[in-house]
């Protein structure tokens, strides 16, 4: 994930646009900032998914057949 400075940031930026508005360079650090961090989110997302196995009821295994096969290929 992002430094707690940059999430920081981001909610600072936040509150200023919602009170007073952003200039030009803050609205595009802010944008800057949230594509940063949704880059770390997705990454840590798919990090997430490819370490779970899903189980029906029943005890078989139903994950999907993509994410097994990507976690096959991350583990050769």
């Amino acid at each position: 994930m992002l430094p707690k400075e940059k999430i920081d940031r981001i909610n600072e930026l936040s509150k200023k646009a919602k009170s007073e508005g952003l200039t030009n360079e803050e609205k595009m650090e802010q944008q800057a900032l949230r594509q940063e961090y949704l880059k770390a989110f997705r990454s840590s997302m798919k990090n997430t998914l490819q370490n779970v196995t899903i189980i029906d009821p029943e005890g078989n295994d139903v994950t999907p057949e993509k994410l097994k096969k990507e976690k096959n290929d991350r583990l050769h």
